[in-house]
């Protein structure tokens, strides 16, 4: 089975400049996980939920033994709101960024003519839920791991019908 017959053709896509508010919206309305990005008809980049999620990425909790003290006691909720309103500003800020800001550069893309097992050892091999498929420069579709799953139960189904 090849990957133009599994595809997701006409994927929904996001421009360079579209702000990640948008295109969250866009992400949660068509129930997907990750977007390709486009310049023009040129494929530059893919942003996905992993990209977004990386931009709340805090500190890390220290491994050391903490008590308050009673002063500290008071400090500690003033503090959390303090820390509550800073990660309030930063959420508004990040709605306004650009998609190209923080999609991922390097796209790891899929040919039609590819097998569907093919792309599915690059998705594993590379970590990643989905692939554009191109011809040439242009986008064509988009592979995810759902539209395998989708293919490989359906061409199960068939040889079972097949056997009856």
């Amino acid at each position: 089975m090849l990957v133009k017959d599994t595809m997701t053709k006409d994927p929904i896509v996001c421009t360079a400049e579209t702000s990640l508010r948008d295109a969250v919206g866009l992400m949660r309305k068509h129930h997907i996980g990750g977007l390709p990005v486009m310049e023009g008809t040129e494929l530059i980049g893919m942003l996905t939920e992993s990209d977004l999620i990386s931009l709340l990425e805090s500190e890390r909790i220290s491994d050391d033994l903490w008590l308050p003290s009673p002063f500290e006691i008071i400090e500690i909720p003033i503090r959390e709101y303090i820390n509550w309103e800073k990660t309030k500003h930063a959420l508004r800020n990040i709605g306004d960024m650009q998609a190209k800001k923080v999609m991922t550069h390097r796209v790891i893309t899929a040919t039609e003519d590819m097998d569907i097992e093919a792309a599915a050892s690059l998705m594993l091999k590379e970590g990643i839920a989905r692939l554009p498929v191109i011809r040439g420069k242009k986008l064509v579709g988009i592979l995810t791991r759902a539209d395998i799953i989708n293919a490989v139960g359906s061409s199960h189904s068939a040889k079972e019908g097949a056997d009856t």
